[in-house]
């Protein structure tokens, strides 16, 4: 089943520190002023931080659902198509960019039941 963009808000709400701006046309989430991805409504897809090697490896898998968005700091961003993944996989790439984000001394804390690898039986 698709992920959806409450999938994707759900997905926010369970991490900690996560900061939301809104503009004209995008959502943009921060951890402790970080950025690590946006949401766009009217084409619901997202862009997510991610290392350069899982942004290649993402779109050469799949092209239909991701593209590369931009790469900077030594991170690659990838657009996400709602409709293309089920909101586990979203969860994991949800996570994994806001856990390069976020300071070692937040993660650290970090209840396990956040951790996608968690959710699994």
């Amino acid at each position: 089943m698709a992920a959806t963009n409450d999938d994707f808000f759900r997905i926010l709400d369970a991490l900690p520190d996560v900061e939301r701006s809104e503009g004209d046309h995008y959502w943009s989430f921060s951890v402790q002023g970080k950025r690590f991805g946006y949401y766009w409504p009217r084409t619901q897809t997202v862009g997510l931080k991610q290392t350069m090697s899982e942004q290649r490896a993402l779109v050469a898998e799949r092209p239909d659902v991701f593209e590369i968005q931009f790469t900077a700091g030594g991170y690659g961003w990838v657009v996400v198509y709602l409709e293309g993944i089920d909101a586990d996989e979203l969860h994991e790439l949800v996570f994994e960019a806001w856990r390069l984000s976020a300071p070692q001394k937040l993660l650290d804390e970090l209840p396990d039941d956040v951790t996608p690898w968690s959710r699994r039986g």
